[in-house]
């Protein structure tokens, strides 16, 4: 757990400082989760082991401490930006520090809290969620993602050949209408949808955003929610690309394996991440605490470089497809004992 608290807490620790001290500690903040993040990965002493073992804490301290310090973060971030305190640099880079930790730790961390069975960890990550304007991911991760992952299904499962512009766009619209289906369904009409609860929390964030900066302040936090919801998005191109479930007969699909994510074993963004990057181990068991996910290195697609300079190569599909294509068909091709 130590590695968890270090890495996130050191970035909660540098945007803080940045949004109530501004000099060096914007710079210091993005060169934390970017050029900092970059060099610890590739120092082979840290890495993480694939085996945590059977015994490993559930991480809800953390992961509770993250959701509640998010709201203060996101709305002081909102504050300085739309305000005359900062300085044009320190405005901007406050906006991509902030936005890159939103979209990277502060979405990791919701991703775990909405998995849990605690019904008051799960409204916490649907409240960070929300305050982003990204509410229905709450409903389509659980209800669609993980039901139909690597299937045609699933409109977070990126194709072969498609690049991020083109999958972020149909992913986006595809997961609000078919999570909208599906907790329907599963309503069948009674009670609140939990639709008009994202939408309620939306506003309510709008507005928290025109309070403290006006017009300034609602631009600030489109920003930074469009921002952050692309690296969600980004992620989920990256941990998903080119691999596809055998359809085994008409309209019904394989289990999905560990052969049907992308891993990434680097220990430092992994830390910061939250263990996002052991992606297989995830979608086998979605309930499994972060700190306990597996990896496996001859059953699951390990990527080439980290999660996030993956999602920098999809930014350019040409190299995105030189890098992954092949890799994607060469899992995709794989024999599968059990179906031939």
């Amino acid at each position: 757990m130590l590695r968890f608290t270090l890495a996130t807490l050191g970035m909660v620790v540098l945007l803080a400082l940045a949004l109530a001290v501004g000099g060096v500690f914007p710079a210091l903040a993005l060169f934390y989760v970017t050029v900092f993040a970059y060099i610890m990965d590739r120092l082979k002493a840290l890495a993480a082991p694939d085996h945590p073992g059977s015994e490993f804490p559930a991480g809800d301290g953390l992961s509770v401490f993250l959701a509640l310090v998010h709201l203060p973060l996101l709305y002081g971030g909102v504050h300085v930006i739309a305000s005359d305190i900062a300085s044009t640099a320190e405005k901007t880079l406050i906006f991509l520090a902030l936005s890159l930790f939103i979209g990277q730790v502060g979405n990791s961390n919701a991703h775990e809290l909405i998995h849990r069975s605690n019904r008051w960890l799960r409204r916490l990550g649907v409240t960070v969620y929300v305050s982003i304007l990204f509410g229905h991911h709450a409903s389509a991760h659980v209800r669609v993602h993980h039901v139909h992952a690597a299937t045609p299904r699933d409109p977070n499962s990126a194709r072969t050949g498609e690049s991020f512009y083109a999958f972020a766009l149909r992913a986006w619209i595809g997961a609000l209408r078919a999570g909208y289906r599906a907790e329907s369904r599963l309503r069948r009409g009674k009670g609140l949808h939990p639709y008009a609860g994202y939408m309620a929390g939306a506003a309510v964030s709008l507005m928290l955003a025109a309070v403290i900066g006006g017009l300034g302040g609602l631009a600030a936090l489109l920003a930074i929610a469009v921002y952050a919801q692309a690296q969600l998005l980004l992620s989920d191109y990256v941990q998903h690309y080119g691999l596809r479930r055998r359809e085994v007969s008409p309209g019904k699909f394989e289990p999905v394996g560990p052969q049907h994510s992308w891993n990434a074993p680097h220990g430092f963004s992994s830390a910061l991440m939250l263990n996002a990057p052991r992606h297989s181990d995830h979608h086998a068991h979605p309930a499994r605490p972060y700190p306990g996910l597996d990896l496996n290195r001859q059953t699951m697609p390990i990527l080439p470089y980290s999660l996030p300079v993956m999602a920098v190569i999809a930014l350019i599909p040409p190299l995105w497809r030189r890098v992954m294509d092949r890799r994607a068909r060469r899992w995709r091709d794989r024999p599968d004992p059990a179906y031939g």
